[in-house]
């Protein structure tokens, strides 16, 4: 099983959607500008269409998947017809083979749909990866029939700040940043509970909800603390102070700006 402890006293580094801020996000390219700036692990989404192939993909929004190419939903079409829009969207499998030789990189795959559990799993067996990656999902049932269909797998909840309907933009924010802090505020004890009834071994926390008291809660309950995404210096100074054990940022650069310095 993975190990997502800190290596030499700092987190671990894991580059979203490969390295999204320097190169097209969930494609191969970005996958290896990630690896080749020293991301520990790399993290992708995974989607199903309608002929059952999984896709590296992170919304079901073809408008998003395209860069504005095209309207529509994504899992509604074969890979076929998905490919003559996005060319460069790879299956899960090409995005598999990638990492095989990249024997120093970890696998951060992120579950965006329920049902693909067995078919992911299989996949990560099929190329010997099981031990380097971790999963994660915020659908509890998805995190609880990972584990219970390979116990070897580290598994993550994610709680992201969405999902709990706050936002630092927009007309709402002034409300929404009160919310947010009564939000961090409450974390400590909330945050935590989701681990039991998923059976995760980690915390996917939005970077706006980690705090120490919350990093030392997650901790005494013997699982990590992953947190996302972190783009700015000031935040990433902040969770790295927190104690979390990994960061996921869309450009890598950060942490040669901030953690080396």
């Amino acid at each position: 099983m993975i190990s997502l402890e800190r290596r030499d006293g700092r987190p671990l580094r894991i580059g979203h959607r490969g390295a999204a801020a320097l190169a097209p996000e969930n494609t191969l390219l970005s996958f290896r500008v990630a690896v080749d700036a020293g991301m520990d692990l790399i993290e992708f989404d995974v989607l199903d269409l309608r002929d059952r192939q999984l896709v590296i993909a992170h919304s079901n929004d073809l408008g998003e998947v395209s860069h504005g190419a095209a309207s529509g939903t994504v899992r509604d079409r074969s890979l076929e017809s998905l490919r003559e829009i996005c060319p460069n969207v790879p299956t899960l499998d090409e995005g598999l083979a990638f990492f095989v030789d990249e024997q120093e990189t970890g696998l951060h795959l992120d579950l965006k749909t329920r049902g693909t559990e067995v078919d992911v799993v299989e996949a990560l067996r099929r190329f010997d990866l099981l031990e380097r990656s971790f999963v994660s999902s915020f659908h509890f049932r998805t995190v609880r029939r990972l584990a219970e269909i390979e116990p070897r797998i580290r598994t993550g909840i994610t709680v992201p700040r969405s999902v709990l309907g706050i936002t630092e933009s927009g007309r709402g924010a002034p409300i929404a940043r009160i919310g947010l802090g009564l939000l961090r505020r409450a974390a400590p004890l909330a945050a935590p509970l989701a681990l039991f009834p998923s059976h995760a071994t980690a915390l996917v926390l939005h970077h706006s909800l980690v705090g120490e008291a919350t990093v030392h809660r997650t901790h005494s309950r013997g699982a990590a603390v992953v947190t996302w995404t972190v783009d700015d210096p000031l935040d990433l100074a902040r969770v790295e102070e927190a104690g979390v054990d990994a960061v996921v940022t869309n450009d890598p650069r950060i942490f040669v700006s901030t953690l080396e310095t």
